[in-house]
């Protein structure tokens, strides 16, 4: 009776008042109890002995006025720093943007870029660089044309990389990480020192390249998965996205000055004619009119088709590229071959010409024209690249560059015998 009485006698352990002594021949058998070597003595506090383990109380069961004071007197663990996220975390320096650290024979060639005609009409023999970063496809290349010792790519890995071509230390010169999905197409700007990218996560960006700064960014409500600039006026581009719609982009505003839509068809690629009146579009058309909306011939101030008939073939091209000097343009077509067309209305097919050695089974497979308009190149399935010439339309070269599929050809903006190609698993080459 006297234990209940003494074990009531307070209404709270809150409150103050006379303790009972606790009866040291039947202790209470604590819930954590402290470990300890020798007979139990009261708990002090002192420096000198390590501090228990604070742990974390269990929901529902009774802390007692000792505990609890012995909690608030341990001394709290310090909370990592957490520091903010800031927009250069997607930038990386890893090398030097200058060529001061490249080959003495490349560096000549390129101070001295009027002078070169010796290699005009000369073709890529070899690789001379392996450019080694990407861990996926890579599905865009595009040598700058104001910094010509530098190469830019974009892969599905979500990353652009920038390369410092023929330096003799690090290869990679920045690592740009600000899409938050794979990057489809990547394009040097002709003024200032800037990258335009798009990709699967909507939007198209703008970045310095040597500030690591992101400028701007135009977002859409399509994944965007090309664009091109203006061969006049560098302040306007255009992007095409999946759904259907083509834009031109003012970078003074940052708004869309005008829109090319014709049904919801994916925009596969777009160009410029060489006078920047026109806009050559190529759509992924599924349906049965794919004859009629395959390539589209746009005017660029009326926003009007002028021809939905160029190509009239049930085949979709993934890349067209205009002529730098005929008014002539190519397309890359998944009937494994490339067809070339009249940049002028009527926009009419050469049914007497096509360039096919090459296959592109289903790969976004691309081509282009040689620096002087003389060859027309292309990637393939098989890995190689193909050269082709462009008057008589038969096969010159063939190189193995990759055991997968060949993406992307990038002629250099100076030196004649160099490209530089990307792979499907993911490699970067530069051939000379």
């Amino acid at each position: 009776m006297d234990l209940l009485c003494n074990a009531y006698s307070n209404d709270s352990d809150d409150e103050d008042g006379p303790k009972p002594q606790p009866d040291t021949s039947k202790r209470p058998k604590l819930e954590n109890p402290v470990t300890q070597t020798s007979p139990f003595q009261p708990l002090t506090r002192t420096t000198q002995n390590p501090v228990p383990p604070r742990e974390a109380p269990v929901p529902g069961r009774y802390i007692s006025k000792r505990e609890r004071a012995l909690c608030s007197s341990l001394p709290s663990s310090p909370q990592p720093k957490i520091a903010p996220t800031q927009q250069v975390a997607g930038f990386l320096a890893s090398g030097s943007t200058l060529d001061s650290n490249i080959r003495g024979d490349i560096l000549s060639l390129l101070r001295n870029k009027g002078k070169i005609v010796e290699k005009q009409g000369q073709m890529s023999e070899k690789m001379s660089v392996a450019l080694l970063g990407h861990t996926r496809a890579v599905n865009a290349l595009h040598w700058s044309s104001t910094h010509a010792h530098l190469l830019a790519s974009a892969a599905m890995d979500d990353i652009v990389y920038v390369w410092n071509v023929w330096s003799s230390d690090q290869k990679i010169a920045r690592k740009l990480c600000f899409h938050n999905a794979a990057v489809k197409d990547v394009k040097w700007s002709p003024q200032g020192f800037s990258v335009l990218s798009c990709g699967y996560d909507s939007t198209s960006r703008l970045v310095d390249v040597e500030k690591g700064v992101e400028t701007q960014v135009f977002k859409e409500d399509q994944i965007v998965g090309v664009v091109k600039f203006h061969p006049n006026n560098f302040n306007l581009f255009l992007s095409g996205g999946s759904k259907g719609c083509v834009k031109l982009w003012d970078i003074r505003t940052g708004k869309v000055v005008h829109q090319y839509v014709r049904g919801h068809d994916p925009i596969l690629d777009v160009e410029f004619t060489s006078n920047g009146k026109h806009i050559i579009s190529s759509r992924d058309v599924s349906r049965s009119n794919v004859s009629e909306n395959n390539i589209i011939v746009w005017d660029v101030s009326r926003q009007v088709p002028l021809s939905n008939q160029v190509y009239v073939e049930a085949y979709t091209c993934p890349c067209v590229r205009v002529h730098p000097s005929d008014p002539v343009f190519i397309a890359q077509s998944n009937g494994n071959y490339i067809a070339i067309f009249s940049s002028t209305p009527p926009f009419k097919l050469n049914k007497y010409k096509r360039y096919e050695s090459h296959g592109v089974s289903g790969f976004p497979i691309k081509c282009n024209f040689s620096l002087d308009g003389e060859k027309v190149l292309s990637g393939s399935s098989d890995g190689c690249i193909y050269f082709y010439d462009y008057r008589s339309s038969k096969l010159v070269k063939k190189i193995k560059a990759y055991e997968q599929a060949c993406i992307d050809i990038a002629v250099h903006p100076i030196l004649p015998n160099v490209i530089a190609s990307c792979s499907w698993n993911g490699e970067v080459s530069v051939f000379e």
